[in-house]
């Protein structure tokens, strides 16, 4: 394992250059839709949060951005009805 040192610090620390997180290559795919839908709703419930802070062009483009993540909520939403049929 290589390790790269942090600049602009008082004390020299290093950290490992190799990956830290990554995602199981056997992952199944409807682990892996469920788990986007989970982040996308956060990203989304994030954005929201932001433009209420925010005035002006800054709240425009927060909250364009928060409806392209609501578009992608509806359609991970679609395709977990349509992986994992209701019995």
């Amino acid at each position: 394992m290589r390790y790269q040192p942090i600049s602009g610090t008082s004390l020299m620390h290093s950290i490992p250059t190799h990956t830290l997180f990554t995602v199981i290559p056997d992952t199944s795919t409807e682990t892996l839709l469920i788990n986007s839908y989970e982040a996308v709703c956060s990203v989304s419930t994030l954005l929201l949060d932001l433009s209420d802070d925010l005035s002006g062009k800054h709240r425009d483009v927060a909250l364009a951005i928060y409806q392209l993540s609501e578009l992608s909520i509806l359609l991970l939403g679609k395709a977990v009805d349509q992986h994992t049929p209701s019995c």
